[in-house]
C-alpha cells in the first residue's frame, strides 16, 4: 500500500471514531437518559478541558521521546477501552468524568495525525499543500460514514454509538503501529535550559506578536467551532414540538441532514490548495470566519419546510467555515515554527482552538442560552403562540404532558414549560463570528507570500 493510501486509511478512521457519537450524543443524553440540560454543556466542555493540556503534552513527548505513530496508536487503544466503559455509566456526573478521560485520549490524536501526515509526506518527497488535503478529506468521509451508520442502524439515541466508535478506535490503534516511523527530533543542546529540556519551547511562540495574535484569534474562533456540533442536531430535533413541522423527514433524519455539513467539507478540503495559492493563509482564514457568520445566520432563519433550503445551505457553508480555518491554521503553524518544536506547536494550536476556546465557548454559550435565550411558558395559550399553533392542538398538549405537567381548566400548567429561542441564539452566534472576522481583518498582519506556500509544498 502506497504512503498516500496508508495515510488515507488513518485519516478515515481518525474521524470515524469521533463522528459515531459527536453529533448524536445529545439525543442519548436528553432522549434516552433524560438527564438535565444544565450539565450537557460540560460534555462538550470535556473536549476543551482535555485540549488545554493533552495535545501540547503529547506533542512534547512526540518531539522528545516517543515515535509519534506509536504514541498515536497507544492513545487510540486507550480511547477505545474508555468508550466501551462509558456504555455502563448510569449517572450524568460519572458520564462527564468518563467522557473527560475519553477526550484526554482522543483530542491529542488530531494534532498527532497532522504531524504524522506532514512527516510521512515530506519523507516521501510529496507536495504537502497539494497532497495533504485529499488525504484529510477522507477523515471527513469517515465522519460522515460513522454518522450514517449510527443514524440508519437506529443507534443515535442508544449506547451502541459508543460501541461503533470504540471498535473503530481499537482497529486504528493497532493499525497505527504499522505507519511510517516518525522519530523524535531530540534536538536538545548539552547546556539546555529546563524549558528546552522539558520541551516547553513552543510556549515561547507567545512572545512573537504575530503568533500570539494568531493563537488569540484561534481561541476566539474555537469558541464557535463546537457550537453547531453541540446544538445543531438538538436544534433540528426540537422542531418536532412545532405541530406544523412534527411530521417532517428532517426530524426523523436530523443526523443525516447534519451530515451534509461533512459532505461539504470533502469539497472544500479539496479546494484548499487553490485558495491558499491564490489568496494566501490570512485571506483563507478570513473567508472561514465570514462563513461562520453565514452558518449561524442561515440556521437562525431556517425551518424544516419553507426554510429547509437555509438549513441545507448552512450545512454546505459549514465545510468552508470549519476546514478553511483548521487546515490553513495548521499549515500556518507548520510554516512559522522550527522543526524541533513543530509537533508541540501543533498541539498548542489545538489547545487554543479546541481547548481554551472550546471551554470558554461551551461555558459562555450554555450560560447565555439558559440566562437569556430560554423562554418559560405557564399557559397553553402562551406556548401555542410560540409553537405557532392553537391552544387545543393535540400534539402540543401531548408534549406538555410528556414534561410531567398537568393542565388546568383555564390552560395553566402545573410547572413552566421551557423552550429555547433558537432564532435569537443563532443570531447572537452570527454577531459573535462577525465581530471576530472584522477584528481579524484589521489586526492580523500577514502578507500573502507565494514562496511560503511553495515552501510548505516540499
Amino acid at each position: 500500500m502506497g504512503i498516500k493510501n496508508r495515510l488515507i486509511l488513518m485519516s478515515f478512521l481518525q474521524f470515524f471514531v469521533w463522528g459515531a457519537w459527536l453529533i448524536t450524543i445529545g439525543n442519548y443524553w436528553f432522549g434516552t437518559k433524560n438527564w438535565e440540560g444544565t450539565q450537557f454543556g460540560l460534555v462538550f466542555g470535556t473536549m476543551g478541558i482535555a485540549s488545554l493540556f493533552m495535545p501540547t503534552l503529547t506533542g512534547i513527548v512526540a518531539d522528545r521521546w516517543i515515535n509519534a505513530e506509536k504514541l498515536y496508536g497507544f492513545l487510540h487503544i486507550l480511547y477505545a477501552l474508555v468508550l466501551f466503559g462509558i456504555t455502563q455509566v448510569t449517572t450524568p456526573d460519572t458520564f462527564i468524568v468518563v467522557m473527560l478521560l475519553a477526550m484526554c485520549c482522543y483530542m491529542p490524536t488530531i494534532a498527532l495525525s497532522n504531524s504524522i501526515s506532514y512527516t510521512a509526506l515530506k519523507l516521501n518527497n510529496k507536495d504537502v499543500v497539494k497532497d495533504f488535503p485529499p488525504i484529510r478529506v477522507w477523515g471527513t468521509i469517515g465522519f460522515i460514514a460513522a454518522m450514517w451508520i449510527t443514524n440508519l442502524s437506529g443507534s443515535k439515541a442508544t449506547e451502541y454509538q459508543f460501541y461503533i466508535a470504540g471498535i473503530g478506535a481499537l482497529v486504528l490503534g493497532i493499525y497505527a503501529f504499522s505507519l511510517p516511523k516518525c522519530e523524535p527530533q531530540r534536538l536538545i543542546k548539552e547546556n539546555a535550559s529546563w524549558i528546552e529540556a522539558l520541551g516547553l519551547e513552543s510556549f515561547k511562540l507567545f512572545g512573537n506578536y504575530k503568533m500570539a495574535l494568531f493563537f488569540v484569534f484561534s481561541m476566539f474562533l474555537g469558541g464557535a467551532l463546537q457550537l453547531t456540533n453541540a446544538y445543531g442536531d438538538v436544534f433540528l430535533d426540537e422542531f418536532k414540538h412545532f405541530p406544523k413541522y412534527a411530521d417532517s423527514f428532517v426530524i426523523k433524519y436530523s443526523t443525516i441532514i447534519m451530515s451534509i455539513s461533512q459532505v461539504s467539507e470533502t469539497l472544500f478540503i479539496l479546494a484548499i490548495p487553490f485558495f491558499l495559492k491564490r489568496f494566501g493563509i490570512k485571506q483563507v482564514m478570513l473567508i472561514s470566519m465570514l462563513a461562520w457568520v453565514l452558518r449561524f445566520g442561515l440556521f437562525a432563519f431556517g425551518d424544516p419546510v419553507g426554510g429547509l433550503w437555509m438549513i441545507i445551505l448552512s450545512c454546505i457553508v459549514y465545510g468552508m467555515a470549519f476546514d478553511f480555518f483548521n487546515i490553513s491554521g495548521s499549515l500556518f503553524v507548520e510554516s512559522n515554527t522550527d522543526s524541533k518544536i513543530r509537533s508541540s506547536a501543533q498541539g498548542l494550536f489545538m489547545m487554543m482552538t479546541n481547548g481554551v476556546g472550546a471551554v470558554l465557548g461551551s461555558l459562555t454559550s450554555g450560560w447565555a442560552i439558559d440566562r437569556f435565550f430560554t423562554k418559560s411558558f405557564s399557559t397553553s395559550s402562551e406556548l401555542a403562540g410560540f409553537l405557532q399553533t392553537d391552544s387545543s392542538n393535540g400534539k402540543m398538549l401531548e408534549f406538555v404532558k410528556s414534561q410531567g405537567n398537568s393542565i388546568a381548566a383555564d390552560g395553566a400548567f402545573s410547572n413552566p414549560v421551557l423552550m429555547k429561542d433558537w432564532h435569537t441564539i443563532w443570531l447572537s452566534f452570527a454577531v459573535y463570528a462577525l465581530v471576530i472576522a472584522i477584528a481579524f481583518a484589521f489586526l492580523f498582519k500577514h502578507k500573502h507570500n507565494p514562496q511560503e506556500i511553495e515552501k510548505l509544498s516540499h
